[in-house]
C-alpha cells in the first residue's frame, strides 16, 4: 500500500507477472529503489492476468514467459489483441534469440533476461513508461480537439483570456500535464510563462510543491549547489547539510526560469540529471533519486542558440519533449479589455481607491499598441495610472505617455517597414490617391471607427482625417 503522502509513479499501474513470488518482490523493490516506480501490482497466477487488466488501469505489463496455467506467449497474444494500448515487456529466464524475435513480432515492447543487469532492465522499463505516457498525451489531445472543451477550466482561472489561441494552449497543457517528461515553456518576456508553469503543475496533480528557480546569473558552482544541495563540509562555509531545489521539489515540479541563460557547464549537469534520473549533492558520492517533474522557461530562441553553439542540442531535445509556446499580447488583443478590468480592480484595491471608470477610447488605443513588454507592461501602465487617479474617469494621459515612450512596432510591422521595397511583390503600383485611401481605410478599421485614434495612427489631426474621409466618400 502506497502512503497517501508519497508520490505515485507512474500515473498508471505496472503489472508484474511471474510464478515466483520471491522474484516479484525482488523486482518490485528494484524498480522502486532505482527508478521511483511504486505504482506496481504483482501477480503470481497467470490465469488472473486478464481479469486484472479488465478492472485496473494498467499501462505496462512485465511478463514472464514460462509459467504454469497460461504461458507468457499466450498472454502476450491476448493482451496485444484485447488491450493494444498496453505496453508489454517480456522477462525470461532463458536467453533465446528466436523467442525474443518472435515476441517482438507479436507486439512486445522489449525483451530481457532475468540475469541482465538491474540497471539495464530498469532503463528499459522507464523507456516503456515514457512511451506509454506519450501515447496517453496524444490520446488526450485527440479527445480535446474533438470535443473542443476544457476538462479542468478551474486550473486556468488565474490566467485572464478569451482568445482562441490561448484556449488551444490550455488544451495542450491539459494533455501533457500528467506526463512526467520535461516541459519547455517559451514566450516573450511578460507573456505569462510563470502562470503557465503553475497551471501545468496544478493539472499534474503531483502532491509535492512547485519549486521555482531563476537560473539567470548563476555560475556553474552556484547552479550545482542550488539544485543539488550539499553535505556538511562540502566546501568552506558549508557548516550544515542543505537540500537542493530538486530535493525540495520531491514529488512535485521544479520550474527553471530563464533556461536560455544557463552556462554550457551547467547544461551538462542538468542533462545528466534528466538522463540518469539521479543527482549527487556536492560533497557526496551517493546518488539521490530525482523525483520531480522539470518545467523550464525562456524568452530566447533555443533553436538559434543551438545553431550558435551556446546551447546543447541533446539538452534541447530532452527539454522540448512537450513544448508550450505562449502567444504575445499583441496576438491576443481581445484579452486586453479583460486584463485591463482585472488590473484596475487589483490596483484600486491596493491603493485603497474605488475602481475607476475608463474612457471608451482606451481599449482601442491599447489594442493598436504592440506591447513589447506584454501583460507585465499593461499591468504597469494600469498601476501607474491608478496611483495618480483622482477623478471619476481614469485619465488616458499616463497610458499615452507610456505608449509613446515605448513606441516599438511589432516584429511583423518591423519586417514590412524595414523593407526598402514594400511594393516589390505588386505587378501594378497603386496611385498616390489609391495608397492614401487604402491607408486611411485601414487606420479607421483598426481604430474601430474612432477617428481620433485613427488620426493618431496616421500622424495627422482629427479634422484633417475627417476632411479626407469626406472626400473619399463623396
Amino acid at each position: 500500500m502506497i502512503p497517501a503522502t508519497e508520490t505515485i509513479y507512474p500515473s498508471f499501474k505496472v503489472l508484474l507477472v511471474d510464478d515466483e513470488p520471491a522474484w516479484l518482490r525482488s523486482l518490485s523493490l528494484t524498480l522502486e529503489r532505482t527508478a521511483g516506480i511504486n505504482n506496481v501490482l504483482a501477480c503470481d497466477d497467470s490465469t488472473q492476468v486478464m481479469d486484472i487488466l479488465s478492472r485496473e488501469q494498467v499501462g505496462l505489463v512485465l511478463l514472464d514467459l514460462t509459467m504454469p496455467g497460461i504461458s507468457g506467449e499466450q498472454l502476450l497474444d491476448a493482451i496485444t489483441e484485447q488491450y493494444p494500448h498496453i505496453q508489454v515487456i517480456i522477462i525470461s529466464g532463458m536467453n533465446q534469440l528466436e523467442t525474443a524475435v518472435r515476441c517482438i513480432k507479436q507486439g512486445a515492447f522489449d525483451y530481457f533476461v532475468k540475469t541482465d543487469a538491474q540497471e539495464h532492465m530498469t532503463k528499459g522499463v522507464l523507456r516503456a513508461i515514457r512511451t506509454q505516457e506519450l501515447y496517453t498525451v496524444n490520446s488526450g489531445m485527440r479527445k480535446r480537439i474533438l470535443t473542443g472543451e476544457l476538462q479542468n477550466p478551474e486550473a486556468f482561472a488565474h490566467i485572464v483570456t478569451v482568445s482562441p489561441c490561448m484556449l488551444a494552449v490550455f488544451k495542450y497543457i491539459e494533455s501533457v500535464a500528467p506526463s512526467t517528461q520535461p516541459v519547455l515553456v517559451t514566450g516573450e518576456s511578460g507573456s505569462g510563462k510563470e502562470l503557465v508553469a503553475q497551471a501545468i503543475h496544478t493539472l499534474s496533480e503531483r502532491k509535492g510543491p512547485l519549486v521555482s528557480v531563476n537560473v539567470a546569473g548563476l555560475d556553474d558552482t552556484s547552479f550545482a549547489d542550488t539544485l543539488f544541495g550539499h553535505t556538511r563540509g562540502a566546501f568552506t562555509g558549508a557548516g550544515t547539510t542543505r537540500p537542493g531545489m530538486i530535493e525540495q521539489a520531491r514529488g512535485g515540479s521544479l520550474f527553471l526560469d530563464e533556461i536560455g541563460d544557463l552556462s554550457l557547464q551547467s547544461q551538462v549537469k542538468l542533462l545528466r540529471v534528466l538522463q540518469e534520473n539521479e543527482f549527487y549533492p556536492l560533497g557526496s558520492d551517493r546518488p539521490k533519486l530525482m523525483q520531480a517533474r522539470v518545467i523550464v522557461a525562456t524568452h530566447q530562441d533555443l533553436q538559434q542558440k543551438v545553431q550558435d553553439g551556446t546551447f546543447r542540442k541533446d539538452l534541447y531535445y530532452r527539454l522540448c519533449t512537450h513544448h508550450v509556446d505562449v502567444p504575445p499580447l499583441r496576438k491576443r488583443p481581445k484579452d486586453i479589455p479583460a486584463l485591463l478590468d482585472r488590473f484596475l480592480e487589483e490596483a484600486a484595491e491596493e491603493f485603497g481607491k474605488k475602481k475607476p471608470a475608463i474612457p471608451k477610447e482606451l481599449p482601442l488605443h491599447l489594442a493598436n499598441y504592440s506591447f513589447p513588454g506584454n501583460i507585465r507592461e499593461l499591468r504597469g501602465m494600469v498601476y501607474d495610472a491608478v496611483s495618480t487617479h483622482k477623478a471619476k474617469v481614469l485619465s488616458m494621459h499616463s497610458f499615452l505617455r507610456a505608449m509613446e515612450r515605448e513606441n516599438t512596432p511589432a516584429p511583423d510591422a518591423q519586417t514590412v517597414a524595414g523593407s526598402s521595397r514594400p511594393f516589390a511583390a505588386l505587378e501594378h503600383l497603386p496611385t498616390i490617391t489609391e495608397c492614401t485611401a487604402m491607408l486611411i481605410e485601414e487606420a479607421v478599421e483598426r481604430a474601430d471607427g474612432n477617428q481620433t485614434l485613427a488620426a493618431r495612427m496616421l500622424g495627422i489631426s482629427q479634422p484633417a482625417l475627417s476632411k479626407r474621409l469626406k472626400q473619399l466618400r463623396s
